[in-house]
């Protein structure tokens, strides 16, 4: 399988504390990887690297075979990487369907002047854009609501909409930060369904961060395992489980 993503090396001092150590990670096409660690490990500082966030301070990483090290997170964006975040981060008091659209507007085609103007391809573009995001609304079950303002949505709801509206960025790599956090069990069952779909229609790359072991274990074809910014396992669910390392570290056993 071709890589898609991969870091060698990196590593990320903030004020001489290494948040990540001699990182080494590479995620292939079409897979459905995870991250895991205890809180602390460096795994967001991993997502906040991947998405131009951070630059490392030593180290590189490559996207689609070319480095993405020094690039802003809106070029990162446009090559291809979405992300969703621990907390939140919606536009709250715009309303659901344009949570969307300008999700989409990162590949939109007409020139300022057209859409100042409003002439050109100004028209049919923001027509195919509400179009498609329509279409994302009903795929999350989120139709009914696309006129209602984002913040007023049920917890369950703003994760929907926030994987929706980094799926409209159309990218070949869609980052889960914590997707589960906060659901009961019902709704991670759900949710876990919902992730290898969208995979699956999408044709995506997934990378996840995620502390509900159910869902990991359940979904992932890989796993890394962080602990105080160091890799110290990968493998795959049944190696992850079985891994005196991990056990220590994580999963709460003794040596």
């Amino acid at each position: 399988m071709a890589e898609l993503l991969k870091a060698e090396n990196v590593s990320e001092v903030f004020g001489g504390l290494k948040a990540v150590s001699d990182f080494n990670f590479h995620i292939n096409r079409g897979e459905l990887v995870g991250l895991i660690g205890p809180n602390g490990a460096g795994k967001t500082t991993a997502f906040n690297l991947f998405t131009g966030v951070y630059a490392p301070t030593t180290g590189e990483i490559t996207f689609d075979g070319k480095s993405i090290v020094g690039l802003k997170p809106y070029d990162i964006t446009k090559r291809g990487i979405a992300r969703t975040f621990q907390n939140i981060r919606l536009f709250s008091e715009l309303s659901v369907l344009d949570n969307v659209k300008i999700a989409y507007h990162t590949n939109i085609k007409y020139s300022l002047v057209e859409s100042v103007l409003r002439i050109g391809r100004y028209f049919k573009e923001e027509e195919e854009t509400e179009d498609e995001a329509y279409k994302l609304l009903k795929i999350f079950h989120l139709e009914d609501k696309a006129h209602e303002t984002a913040k007023n949505l049920p917890y369950g709801a703003q994760r929907r909409l926030e994987i929706a509206r980094a799926l409209a960025t159309k990218p070949k790599l869609l980052l889960l930060d914590e997707p589960a956090a906060g659901m009961n069990p019902q709704e991670t069952k759900e949710l876990m369904q919902m992730i290898q779909w969208i995979r699956k229609e999408f044709n995506l790359t997934v990378l996840l961060i995620e502390h509900d072991m159910s869902l990991v274990m359940g979904i992932c074809e890989r796993i890394y395992v962080l602990e105080y910014g160091v890799i110290i396992a990968e493998g795959t669910p049944a190696e992850i489980k079985e891994n005196p390392e991990v056990i220590r570290a994580y999963l709460g056993g003794e040596d």
